[in-house]
């Protein structure tokens, strides 16, 4: 029982189900209130469950070598997390990666070959190598391991969008093609920018252990008072836009949306900025990255309000 406990940890399993989770939404939600109709069909659910799997088994071979990479520099930042080596060995770490990318795209190139949509896996093979060099190298570069991971981030939802043009409903008169593509690029746009901030504050965080094993990530590099800057400029960029965005759902009507956004997106990100100043110690940091992956959630959550 450890080690089928250890592998789940290995894995993310609660990130995993935040992908799950934000693919469904915009696929149920936000996919089907820009079509005429239904977007409940055989073959668009289908090839939908096939596509997030595919996206599953990639993340998850994703943080295994992760963990598999950082192995050293965990037990300084998080030695009570680390499994690789502890409870799982690293030639069966190694073994799962291989397993679940090589499923992970053997499923993108089946969606990609039956719908012609060559898109699909083409990026989520590149997702693989991106994840594999992340791991070894970008990680400890100055804010391009940051970036690969706020566009991953980003995927989740752009390969919905892409895929959509596989399924059936599209070739429909009623779907809106332009207003799916500005949804899109506001959910995608917030899971970049949010994701950025949060792999900032985690640099602070592991900043300790990242030092020791000479990583040139912001923190290292540019010091702490100039990484808090660079953060709360996004801070406010992300207030700033998403306020204009509600001030304009208002003027449309979506009242009940618009408090939601304000109380559970808006606010918080106000609250990560004032704590952001004052933060000192790791667990400040840990506590700030905890906030924003709740903001993430529900900036996720909102696209209910399109079956409202």
């Amino acid at each position: 029982m450890e080690i089928i406990g250890a592998f789940f940890r290995l894995i993310r399993w609660p990130n995993l189900v935040f992908i799950a989770l934000t693919q469904c939404l915009f696929f149920f939600c936000v996919f089907d209130s820009v079509i005429a109709g239904s977007v409940f069909s055989f073959f668009s659910l289908t090839w939908f469950l096939l596509l997030m799997t595919a996206s599953v088994f990639i993340a998850a071979a994703g943080y295994i070598i992760n963990d598999y990479f950082d192995m050293h520099i965990d037990i300084i930042n998080k030695p009570d997390k680390v499994v690789v080596d502890k409870i799982v060995k690293r030639r069966w770490a190694i073994v799962w990666h291989f397993v679940l990318s090589a499923m992970g795209v053997l499923i993108s190139i089946l969606f990609s070959y039956k719908t012609g949509n060559w898109i699909i896996a083409s990026v989520n093979i590149l997702c693989v190598f991106l994840l594999w060099f992340y791991s070894t190298t970008f990680k400890k570069k100055l804010l391009v391991g940051n970036i690969i991971i706020s566009a991953l981030t980003a995927w989740v939802i752009l390969v919905i969008y892409f895929a959509n043009t596989s399924f059936t409903q599209t070739a429909t008169p009623g779907f809106d093609t332009r207003k799916f593509f500005k949804f899109t690029a506001l959910y995608a746009g917030f899971a970049f920018i949010i994701s950025l901030i949060r792999e900032v504050i985690k640099d602070l965080e592991d900043k300790e252990g990242d030092a020791r094993y000479n990583c040139a990530t912001m923190p290292i590099m540019w010091g702490v008072p100039s990484t808090k800057v660079f953060t709360g400029v996004w801070l406010v960029v992300s207030v700033s836009a998403i306020s204009l965005i509600l001030i304009y759902a208002w003027q449309l009507g979506w009242k009940i949306s618009v408090i939601y956004c304000i109380v559970l997106i808006v606010f918080p990100l106000m609250l990560v900025l004032q704590k952001l100043n004052k933060a000192v110690t790791s667990n400040d940091y840990h506590k700030l990255s905890s906030l924003l992956k709740f903001i993430m959630l529900a900036g996720i959550l909102s696209m209910l309000f399109f079956k409202a």
